[in-house]
């Protein structure tokens, strides 16, 4: 089964209102369904961008300001994901509840249905200046084109959590990003292709591009969207089916083949998620919890 996806450079500048983030947003996917694709990716905190947008009292807004944006930009994404009749990762958006803050990414679905998966792993600068609280719980969406995951940043830094999603059925995860330097976005990259070839999965990442001059934390970024492939003899030699040009406004497309997935993973050059010797390194909570009686 093959399936033809996108991933948006998404590029953050200053608006001063929604219908300019909604007509952005309308841009990209169209051309995602210009190209006939069956999933696009936007980047993690593209709603940050409505934070540049100064209210009545003139001020520019702040991450505790977004959560009062999710019902129209649930509705946005919604109402185009239906349209176009394909699956839309509308990045990732600030949501509240219960007093808390979750950075959650969404996955909209092309019969209105919506599917969240909050970032697990929260990093030192959203916890300590946006006070965002990690979710609890990895979660893999069945889709018409097969089962996936979305993982966000940080979370693809963690072997664990996409091995779980590789043990739960996902071939292909995505990760909508956001860095603002190269160290950053390298982190990042070079953690999609450990991913890729430790669970011989296909990974779909792409990041924010632009500046935000009047929001702390997202003054500059640093971004490339990339399609990322096991390095295998089946796929590109250095394991990158396609990429964007680093920091451009555009959209990249490719198409992903599961058959050369199943092929390598029994017939491989090697065979990483086949030959795990479990036996050697189980369960890591058992681990700890030996640690924890010794102790």
């Amino acid at each position: 089964m093959k399936l033809r996806v996108s991933a948006v450079q998404y590029h953050l500048h200053t608006i001063n209102s929604f219908q300019e983030f909604e007509n952005q947003v309308t841009h990209y996917v169209k051309t995602a369904a210009e190209f006939k694709s069956d999933f696009v990716l936007f980047p993690e905190f593209i709603t940050t961008q409505l934070m540049s947008i100064k209210g009545e009292e003139q001020r520019i807004g702040t991450i505790q300001d977004l959560p009062r944006f999710t019902t129209r930009y649930q509705q946005l994404f919604s109402t185009l994901a239906k349209q176009h009749g394909m699956h839309i990762i509308g990045g990732t958006h600030v949501i509240e509840q219960e007093g808390k803050l979750y950075n959650v990414a969404h996955l909209f679905f092309p019969d209105g249905r919506i599917g969240f998966q909050p970032k697990l792993h929260i990093t030192p600068t959203e916890r300590e200046e946006w006070n965002i609280t990690g979710g609890e719980g990895l979660q893999v969406f069945d889709t018409f084109k097969g089962r996936i995951a979305v993982l966000t940043c940080y979370d693809i830094e963690f072997p664990e959590i996409v091995r779980m999603a590789k043990a739960m059925g996902a071939d292909v995860v995505f990760c909508p990003s956001c860095t603002d330097d190269s160290h950053g976005f390298h982190r990042v990259r070079y953690s999609c292709h450990a991913r890729t070839i430790e669970n011989q999965i296909y990974v779909v990442t792409t990041g924010t591009i632009g500046s935000l001059p009047t929001v702390d934390f997202m003054r500059m970024n640093y971004g490339q969207a990339a399609i990322i492939t096991p390095n295998d003899v089946p796929f590109p030699q250095r394991g990158v089916l396609i990429e964007g040009d680093i920091n451009n406004d555009m959209i990249i497309t490719g198409d992903l083949d599961l058959d050369l997935l199943y092929e390598v993973r029994n017939e491989g050059s090697v065979t990483t998620w086949r030959d795990r010797r479990t036996d050697l390194y189980p369960d890591w909570v058992q681990l700890v919890r030996k640690d924890e009686l010794i102790g």
